[in-house]
């Protein structure tokens, strides 16, 4: 069952990069145990994958608790995100397929408890975020120490958690990818869920107009209250004449687009001269085929984002990128928005909530 969350720092689904709407699975902090405790806990709790399936077929079992090898720092795990890609993950359709068993969530914050040999970047009681393809939801991870950034003061678990992937994502997109520039005008397609939302609040702040793009009134008017600029119902009106009609006829400069499906091929011909359209992911479990002679005819990029390998060949942008998101988020410019929250052991039904569209932002479990 979905309960309400309030957030007093609150400002206001096929896919590479973790799809448009996202879960937080989170648990309250707790004292790091001494390395070599013997009074430490030897098992964990964690939500796991032992065979390939629906939400449905996860389960919460107890399995024991990680060793930090060479390299690697274990965290004790306070929030960890779950996204769209993991219901491909554990149905085996996504690229990357790890042995059963696993947990899904690739992202994750929490507080360093041990470290290993070598490691020195961080230390036991660092408040850090990490990102890994997959392993997060459970109680304690071990992770490579250099995929570890330390969280600043006045930045909670829950929104740090939910900053690497759609966020991150995002501002690669725009940044990286498309150089948006002042004054342009950015289309974002799926505008309510987590990467949509992340599209307007980043837009705004790199001072584009900002036309959000979702499938009800209630979803624009939540894109409105994050920084939209103006909003365009494409369950009702025609995608491609909307965008004309509140660019004067010039179309979009960016179109960031975590949906596919039947919106791409529409959007695409509204697209401004020399626009850049950003293929960032496929919610809508459609992979469209674009007609390469609108491209020619636009002058236009179609250009691929696929973040999580950029953030393994250059992982010295994708630390500055990171670093700028965490500032932000702390100035209170970016909401990293909480929709809801469950219980660990529904963690099903989370999943099923992403899959079906179904929140604004991200929803949290707490074991």
């Amino acid at each position: 069952m979905i309960r309400p969350h309030k957030e007093s720092l609150d400002t206001s689904p096929l896919s590479a990069n973790g799809g448009n709407v996202k879960a937080v699975i989170c648990r309250s902090p707790e004292p790091a145990a001494p390395p070599g405790n013997p009074s430490a806990r030897e098992v964990m709790k964690a939500l796991l994958c032992t065979r390939h399936g629906t939400p449905d077929d996860l389960e919460v079992a107890e399995i024991p608790d990680p060793i930090a090898a060479p390299g690697e720092a274990v965290v004790r795990i306070s929030a960890a995100a779950l996204n769209f890609f993991d219901t491909l993950i554990i149905a085996n359709k996504y690229q990357t397929k790890p042995a059963l068993p696993f947990s899904p969530a690739a992202e994750f914050a929490g507080i360093v408890e041990d470290v290993g040999s070598g490691v020195t970047s961080v230390k036991a009681g660092d408040r850090v975020i990490g990102c890994l393809t997959h392993g997060a939801a459970r109680e304690k991870i071990a992770a490579p120490a250099g995929k570890l950034i330390k969280i600043p003061d006045g930045l909670d678990f829950d929104r740090a958690a939910g900053l690497c992937v759609t966020y991150g994502t995002t501002f690669h997109a725009l940044k990286d990818r498309a150089g948006l520039r002042s004054g342009e005008t950015l289309a974002v397609l799926g505008a309510s869920g987590g990467a949509g939302l992340a599209a307007v609040e980043l837009g705004k702040l790199m001072n584009a107009q900002v036309i959000a793009c979702a499938s009800s009134d209630e979803k624009l008017a939540f894109a409105r209250q994050h920084g939209a600029d103006a909003g365009i119902n494409y369950a009702n009106d025609d995608l491609k004449e909307a965008l004309r009609r509140l660019t004067g006829g010039r179309g979009a400069d960016v179109i960031y687009d975590p949906v596919g499906g039947r919106y791409s091929e529409a959007a695409l011909r509204s697209i401004a001269w020399q626009g850049r359209f950003l293929v960032v992911g496929f919610a809508a479990g459609e992979i469209p085929k674009l007609p390469l002679n609108l491209v020619l005819l636009k002058g236009c990029d179609v250009v691929g984002v696929f973040w999580g390998s950029w953030m393994d060949r250059d992982p010295v942008g994708h630390r500055a990128n990171t670093e700028q998101l965490l500032g932000w988020c702390v100035q209170g410019k970016l909401s990293s928005h909480i929709h809801a929250v469950y219980p660990l052991a529904e963690g099903p039904a989370a999943l099923k909530a992403i899959a079906a569209r179904q929140v604004m932002g991200k929803v949290i479990l707490r074991p």
